[in-house]
């Protein structure tokens, strides 16, 4: 168990800085945006990304109305990217993939 415990710390170090744990917050140069966060906060933020998709619709839970999906892309950083996903004009993901 003792030998575990220092890959673990490891393992924990090695999380990119400019995404927290859990994919909940993103750095952009010294400013974070958050799981929802407006489009125009990331944008203030951020910049432009490099690419948007809307990707689709979706259903509200409560109202039943409908929402569209949009996809912005930032980078590579890194040899990262970093990929927003929007819901309703909020930011409802935060992925990072290594580019190719």
């Amino acid at each position: 168990m003792r030998a575990l415990l220092p890959a673990l710390l490891a393992l924990a170090l090695a999380i990119p800085a400019g995404v927290e744990a859990g994919g909940r917050t993103m750095r952009c140069g010294s400013r974070l945006i958050s799981l929802g966060d407006r489009a125009f906060e990331v944008l203030d933020r951020c910049g432009e990304p490099v690419h948007r998709d809307r990707v689709g619709y979706t259903l509200g839970s409560y109202d039943r109305r409908e929402f569209d999906v949009e996809e912005w892309v930032y980078g590579p950083t890194n040899g990262m990217l970093r990929i927003l996903t929007f819901e309703g004009n909020r930011l409802v993901r935060i992925e990072s993939r290594r580019s190719r």
